[in-house]
Parts: C-alpha cells; sequence; structure tokens
C-alpha cells in the first residue's frame, strides 16, 4: 500500500484543491486547518509553495465564480440554498448581509476569514450587480490574503513537527478513520438539532394574523430581518423593526400584555422562530412567529395592505 507521505507528496495540491472547493462552496468542511497542514508539508518538502498556493486559489476563485453568477441568475433563492446548507440557518444571512451591505466590495478582502461571509459575500456581489472585473480584483486579493495566510502559519512551524511526520504512518490513518466518522455524526446531529428546536416552536399563521388584526388589542408585527435588507426591501407595512441583535438588547422595550408575531423571509421561519426562543427566555409568553413569513404574507394579499394596519400596529414604545 502507497504510504501516507507518498500519498501527500504526490497529491497534496489535488487534496488542497478539493478541500477548499468544498467549503468554499458553501459544505461544512473545515478548509483553513487544512491549508495550515499545507504549509507544513511545503516546510517539510513534500509538497511546492507554487502548487499549494494556486490549488487554494484556482479552488476559492472556481467556487467564488460560481456563486456569484448565481447570485446575477437566481437572485435571493440562492441565499435561501445557502441557508438551508449552513448549520445555523438564523445567523446564516442575517449578520453576513449586513456586513456586506454596509461595506460593500470592500468586505471581500476580509470575507474568508468571517464564517459565512465567505460563501455569502459572492453571490451577494452577483445581486447587488458588481461588475465581475472588480468582484474578481477584490475576492483574489481576499483569496491571497486568506491562503497565504494559513500556508504561512503551517511553514512557520514547520520544522516543529518535521519529526513527527516519522510517526504519521501509524497516527494519521487513525485520525482520518476517525474524523470520517466523527465529523458527519457531529454535524448530522448539530443540524438536527438545530431544526427540531425551531421547528417546535409554534407559528401563527397568515389566516389567524388577519383575525386578530381586526380585534381591538391587535398583535404588535415585528420585523427581524437585517436593516439594509429592510431598508432595501420594505416589509409588512407599518411593522416594528427589530433585529434579532436588537432584540436581544431591546426587548424590554416590548409589552408583554399584548400579541407580539415576528416575520422573516428565510427559511423555516428561522430567524423569527430564533427571536420567538429569545424572548420566551425573557419571559414572555405572548409571542409567535409568522408561518412562511414575508413571503407567505404577500402570497396571501397579493400586495394588498389590510384595511386598518397602519391604524392598528401603531404602538409608543
Amino acid at each position: 500500500m502507497e504510504s501516507v507521505s507518498g500519498l501527500l507528496e504526490q497529491h497534496g495540491a489535488w487534496v488542497l484543491f478539493g478541500g477548499v472547493l468544498a467549503e468554499q462552496l458553501g459544505l461544512p468542511f473545515p478548509a483553513l486547518p487544512l491549508l495550515v497542514a499545507a504549509g507544513v508539508l511545503v516546510g517539510t518538502g513534500h509538497l511546492s509553495w507554487s502548487g499549494a498556493l494556486v490549488a487554494a486559489l484556482s479552488a476559492t476563485l472556481l467556487a467564488d465564480v460560481i456563486w456569484f453568477f448565481a447570485g446575477r441568475w437566481r437572485g435571493r433563492p440562492v441565499l435561501t440554498l445557502l441557508c438551508r446548507i449552513a448549520l445555523e440557518p438564523d445567523a446564516c444571512v442575517r449578520r453576513t448581509e449586513d456586513v456586506f451591505r454596509r461595506h460593500g466590495v470592500q468586505s471581500l478582502l476580509v470575507a474568508k476569514f468571517i464564517p459565512g461571509l465567505s460563501t455569502i459575500a459572492p453571490p451577494l456581489a452577483g445581486i447587488v450587480g458588481l461588475g465581475l472585473p472588480l468582484f474578481l480584483l477584490y475576492d483574489a486579493l481576499g483569496a491571497v490574503a486568506w491562503a497565504g495566510s494559513g500556508l504561512g502559519f503551517g511553514l512557520l512551524f514547520s520544522g516543529q513537527v518535521e519529526q513527527a511526520l516519522a510517526y504519521s504512518e501509524q497516527v494519521v490513518p487513525a485520525l482520518l478513520l476517525a474524523a470520517g466518522i466523527l465529523l458527519p455524526a457531529y454535524i448530522g446531529w448539530k443540524a438536527w438539532h438545530v431544526r427540531r428546536q425551531l421547528q417546535a416552536v409554534q407559528r401563527m399563521t397568515v389566516a389567524e394574523l388577519l383575525d386578530k388584526l381586526s380585534a381591538p388589542e391587535p398583535p404588535l408585527l415585528i420585523d427581524v430581518r437585517p436593516r439594509p435588507t429592510v431598508e432595501a426591501e420594505p416589509g409588512i407595512p407599518d411593522a416594528l423593526h427589530m433585529s434579532l441583535d436588537e432584540l436581544a438588547h431591546r426587548h424590554g422595550e416590548l409589552p408583554r400584555s399584548r400579541d407580539l408575531v415576528l416575520y422573516c423571509a428565510c427559511p423555516a421561519d428561522a430567524a423569527s422562530a430564533q427571536g420567538v426562543l429569545l424572548l420566551r427566555r425573557k419571559g414572555f409568553s405572548r409571542v409567535w412567529p409568522l408561518a412562511g413569513g414575508l413571503d407567505a404574507w404577500r402570497a396571501s394579499r397579493d400586495g394588498m395592505e389590510p384595511v386598518g394596519l397602519m391604524q392598528v400596529n401603531r404602538l409608543a414604545i
């Protein structure tokens, strides 16, 4: 059987390419440790610096260009897809979209160092209409900084691990086997636990909401989408806006004696369900996520504002 060192020496660049490509496409694969390991191999002579850097940059730019054009051609449904892939769907777009819209193309320079933004930034660049040359320039600079830092860190400490490579023939196969079993198991458990927790939250349907809006004490609607998203794409008229971050700090301003209905525009009502769980931990009992969120509201109302909504949903806080 071919030795582990031989496999790394002969196929290390392809392994690096595949690992980086998997992460940049949105799969839960940790590419940064792989970059550090590749830097160690560069320092010990098992891999060339140019080969490792070209492999990492090629994989990164290939994945980013794919997501860039997916965002340009398909729009926001691409972000919905990425949310379904992510282990933490409520934070998948909420924070990363806010960062990108506030800092623009410059965010591509640091996107690779920020979990979530690394995958969300390329399709967002396509969605907002950023030109391909400008996107490639900033994206490539960010990719060089990210890949170079990972490889450089491994290279810096390669001298300390050179002797350890002599024992890798026994250790590496065991580690690979353990990782092959434990990592998928953890990812599966984490995804199941998060989705189960959010799906268990009881929803309020649009029909139920409309009935309550005509009551003497109507619910207060709360839009939990990021502020830049709300400004670019208005939601239900006169709804109070509080992102999840704001909700955590300003929940004391909300009435406890009134029904609160949170809504978002994300898969499985993830952000609004997260907000409901947060408020319930703070002692709120009359709080629900809107089933289907903003899309369900628009589909039900066909773009028409219900009579009196502007009046019944006002609340001074």
